[in-house]
Parts: structure tokens; sequence; C-alpha cells
């Protein structure tokens, strides 16, 4: 029966079986063949898998991305990050990169980010004189920090099955964000002096006042949602219903750029988006369940402990486990059925459990840009209009600084959890 439910998923992926559906192909054969329990149980749990109030977090994050996204917010941050550091030598790249972490902080959606921050900025990038290998690849890889920036999507799904606290991984993925950010920074600037390249102007205090002025009420949405969840104030599924009511608050009523009919179609984009996830969530929660029942997840957790091998070389295997798996499932998949088992491998190596999350997280990040089924990848093709032999060429760098940074959170856990003391 494990060869069943290890093998049959890989066999239907080949064949391009949408991941949900490979899932509950394996859970109803393997029930209807090799097991007692009566198949009533597969409606039963996949709807009790979806049936959790941690989960609400996610459509309220989706629609308020969407809504941000085309309700001008993502402008006003731009803006407002250019006239901190337009006289930095890459200023523009350096200003595509705090943008997409800001947004990250809001949306909490890659694909969301590199929508929006892309869509502004791509055009700019590239009069200025940076290529498009440079430029699309920046933009590509950039807008999947907002996985790893609190509030994260791609978190909240693995505290739901890795039961762990969200807001706990929420503190946990900062300092890892930002660290991936700041290398990303330091490519660019080392581009933008190699190119020559002088495309900003002096920080002026005047702009600096009115560029802020304007953005306070995009500046406003990170700090209420990060600040209330925090604070304890609110939930991270109260702060999505919150992110919800003020994004559209600013975006119709302050900013004017959108109007009802947008707002509209924002929410039938959030719905289609929240239904492939939930249905995946539903398809995985019995699959993940008949791996623990049958023991066939038990299984794979004795051998590799028995390979007696160092903590440190099974983190490794894992790693390299993850980033294929990354270019090949989308995040919020490999999450919810990689994490059941590989949270137990990482408890028997004695790895703190929200260390653990940021890890698998990063890892999955990094396969939203890599090559060759990437997320961002494909959202990149449409914005920019580019083939992917020139999008993929630009993505090296930057796929190559996040396994560094991979490499470092993984083997240096107070990076994740050295925040974690002040809660």
């Amino acid at each position: 029966m494990s060869w069943v439910l290890a093998g049959l998923p890989l066999i239907l992926l080949f064949f391009g079986f949408p991941v949900f559906l490979l899932l509950l192909i394996t859970s109803v054969i393997v029930l209807l063949f090799f097991s007692t329990t009566p198949p009533v149980i597969i409606h039963q749990r996949m709807l009790s898998g979806i049936d959790q109030s941690v989960l609400l977090a996610v459509p309220f994050f989706i629609f308020a991305g969407e809504v941000m996204s085309k309700g001008g917010i993502s402008g006003r941050l731009i803006g407002w990050v250019n006239s901190i550091i337009g006289g930095v030598r890459g200023s523009l790249p350096l200003t595509s990169l705090g943008t997409a972490t800001i947004f990250g902080a809001i949306s909490g959606s890659t694909a969301a980010t590199v929508a929006a921050v892309g869509s502004l900025t791509y055009k700019p990038l590239k009069d200025a004189g940076y290529s498009e290998k440079f430029t699309t690849g920046l933009l590509t890889s950039s807008g999947a920090i907002s996985n790893i920036i609190p509030p994260s999507i791609a978190m909240i799904l693995y505290g739901f099955v890795a039961e762990v606290s969200v807001i706990k991984l929420f503190v946990a993925g900062i300092l890892p964000g930002l660290f991936m950010a700041g290398l990303f920074a330091c490519y660019i600037l080392y581009v933008a002096i190699k190119e020559d390249i002088h495309d900003g102007e002096r920080f002026k205090i005047k702009t600096f006042a009115k560029a802020t002025l304007n953005s306070l009420p995009a500046l406003g949405a990170p700090i209420i949602i990060l600040g209330g969840i925090y604070s304890g104030f609110f939930s991270p599924t109260e702060a999505g219903g919150i992110a919800c009511v003020y994004a559209i608050l600013v975006a119709l009523f302050i900013y004017r750029d959108v109007n009802f009919q947008t707002i509209f179609r924002a929410a039938a984009d959030a719905m289609y988006l929240t239904a492939q996830i939930f249905i995946i969530v539903a398809a995985a929660n019995i699959y993940s369940r008949i791996l623990i029942e049958t023991g066939s997840a038990r299984v794979a957790v004795d051998f590799i402990a028995s390979l007696d091998l160092s903590p440190w070389i099974i983190l490794l295997i894992i790693n390299i486990f993850l980033l294929l798996v990354g270019t090949a499932v989308d995040t919020a998949s490999a999450i919810l059925i990689l994490s059941p088992l590989l949270a137990k491998i990482a408890a028997t190596l004695g790895v703190d459990p929200i260390h653990f999350g940021i890890i698998v997280v990063v890892n999955l990040t990094i396969g939203t840009f890599t090559p060759p089924f990437g997320l961002n990848i494909f959202v990149g093709q449409a914005i920019f209009k580019v083939p992917l032999s020139k999008l993929y060429p630009g993505l090296i760098p930057f796929i190559a600084l996040s396994i560094f940074a991979l490499m470092v959170i993984t083997y240096w856990p107070s990076l994740s959890l050295w925040l974690l003391r002040f809660l």
C-alpha cells in the first residue's frame, strides 16, 4: 500500500493531472482496495479539512492583495520608497525590491506582488538602462519575498497542517525575509556600479515629505495589520478581515483609483484563487490522514532515522528535496502534502518546529521563481511579454543568492528564533 501512496501521485503528476485530483484519486484507490475504512469518510474529511477558522485568513489576504494591486496602493508605495533612496546608485531596482518587501507585508501573496510591482516598474527599469535579463529576473524573484515577510499565506497553511503558532511563524519570518532582501540589494548595487548606471535623483526633504503624505494611507496597512497581530489585539484571521476593509476604504474613498466594478472584479479573482487553494487543502487533508493512519508516514520517518546520519546532513537532504519539489509543485500543495511528514522528521532531529517551518517556507519560496514551473515565472512572463528563454537566465543570480540565504537560515536557527524572545 505504501508504494501506491508514494508512487501513484508521481505517475499522475507526470501525466499532467491537477494536484488536487492526483491526491484524491490516490486516496480513493487506497480506501477501496487496501483498506477496510468505508469510502463515506472521503467527503467528510475533505470538508473537515477546510472547516478551520485559521484558513479564513487565506481568502481575506488574497482579496486584500487584489484590491491593493488594483487600487493604486502599490504605485504610492513605489513613490514613497523612491523618495527615500532616489539618490543611491541603483535606486530604481532598489525601489522595486523595497516596494515588493513592503507590499508583501500587506498582501502575503507572491503572485500579487509580482503583478503589482512588476507592471509599474518594468518599463522605468528598462528605460534607465538595465538589461531585460536583469530586470525580469529581479522583478520575478523579489516578489517571492512576500512568502517570507509576514503576513504570509504559506505560513498560515504551514501553521495549520503542522499545528504550530501562526503568529510565531510570522515573527520568525521577519529577519530571514529581510536577510534575503539584503542579499538581493547587494547584488543590485553590484550591477548598477558594474554597468555605471545613474538612475535616480538626490534625496530632497520636500519630495520625501510629499511622497510620505501621499502614501500615508497605504503605509497604514502593514502598520495596522502587523501591529495588531503582534500586540495580540487581533488574530491573523481577524487581521485578514481588517486588511480587506482597510484596502477597500483606501482604494475606493481616499485614492479613488477604482470603482465598485473593479472591487467586484478583485473579489472574483480572489474567489477563483481561493477555490484553487482550498480544493487542494481538502484533498491533501484526506491524503495526509491516510498516510498517518496506514503507518506510511511512520515508515518514512523510521527509514530516515535508521540511516544514522548527522542532523545537518538530513537537513541538507530535506533542503535539496524541497528545492526540487518547489520547482514542479506550487507552494500551497507542497506544504499541505509534505509538512505533516517532514515535521515529524524534524522533531526526531530536535529541530525547533518554528525554525523548521521557516526552512520549509523559504525552500518552497525559492521554487516560485525557479525553472521550469515556478508560479512567479509565468506571472512575470504574462506581464513582461518576454520568452522564457530570456527570463530564465536573469533568475540564476537571484536563485543562487536565495540558496545561500537558505543555508544560513537552516544552520543558524537564531536568525529565525531571536525575535521570538520578545513575544
